[in-house]
């Protein structure tokens, strides 16, 4: 039985900081820069649902330290709503940021159907919190703390949500794939950016399955930040870094953890298209998509 697609687009900035004075970030641009490079022709998804884009706000909101906390909260509910939504519906989730603080609205979908692990595919460990840096001193970005956010450390506003509680995931239930970064490393299931180069694609997949196996986890939901990809196949993300994947690499990743059955969605985020202003890269993400769901076509949709 094949399993059906619903494409959500969720255009969001919300958890990026300013890259000039005044000037927004351009990754809600994202989902419909994609869709325009024809990711619904090469999906054919079931539904399209598209979100509105909330506002960005350049100053603190009230009672949070987290930029734009209290319209994150607000549109991670909205979000976690529509994900809830397809997955009854027996569809696979593709979700279109936007920036990585679509990750909570995401889990929150899922969580609301029962336990459900993370794969974190990104080439930072999204790891800030008030535990490792001085909050009181400038705003927290939530694109840069979602990992954190979702394992339950920061503020209650973006940690403890209505049924599922906190929080959205357990660290032992968390796969981290890509991280660059030196520094603290989070209490998690880890796979660096280094050691996949000495790993391979092919090994590290096993790895990962075989993680999930022994956690017993059979729902995941996969988070993308495309900036996991090497900066010199792809310079138009927020933070551009090496090493990193290539296209086709990622596309095999994608399709080795999908092709288990287990996985019952995925977003895509960071891809900034103010950053690429010719659309060179628009075309590229699209094919690595197609190809990474193509074992959509036989595995069993998981509601």
């Amino acid at each position: 039985m094949a399993a059906t697609v619903e494409l959500i687009a969720a255009p969001w900035n919300l958890g990026l900081r300013p890259p000039a004075p005044g000037r927004e970030p351009g990754t809600w641009r994202a989902p419909q820069a994609l869709l325009s490079a024809g990711l619904e022709a090469r999906l054919r998804p079931d539904r399209v649902v598209e979100l509105d884009r909330p506002p960005y706000a350049f100053d603190a909101q009230p009672a949070t330290r987290i930029r734009n906390g209290v319209t994150l909260r607000e549109q991670t509910l909205r979000l976690g709503e529509a994900v809830q939504a397809a997955l009854a519906a027996s569809r696979f989730a593709v979700v279109l940021g936007g920036d990585c603080s679509i990750v909570l609205g995401c889990l929150l979908g899922a969580r609301r159907d029962g336990r459900c692990g993370l794969v974190h595919l990104d080439g930072h460990s999204d790891f800030r919190h008030p535990g490792n840096y001085d909050a009181g001193s400038s705003l927290g970005s939530a694109a840069g703390m979602d990992l954190a956010l979702a394992t339950g450390r920061g503020e209650l506003l973006l940690t403890h949500w209505p049924t599922v509680g906190r929080p959205l995931v357990a660290d032992e239930d968390v796969i981290q794939i890509g991280d660059r970064e030196d520094g603290e490393a989070p209490p998690l299931t880890r796979f660096t950016a280094q050691e996949i180069q000495q790993l391979g694609v092919a090994d590290l997949g096993e790895r990962v399955i075989s993680r999930l196996e022994q956690r017993g986890l059979d729902r995941v939901w996969l988070h993308l930040d495309l900036d996991v990809l090497d900066e010199h196949v792809l310079p138009a993300v927020d933070s551009p870094g090496r090493p990193g994947l290539d296209f086709p690499q990622l596309a095999e990743l994608v399709a080795t953890l999908v092709g288990t059955g287990r996985v019952v969605g995925l977003d895509l985020a960071i891809y900034d298209p103010e950053r690429d202003p010719d659309g060179v890269y628009a075309a590229p993400i699209v094919d690595c998509l197609a190809a990474a769901l193509t074992p959509l076509a036989t595995v069993e949709a998981h509601a």
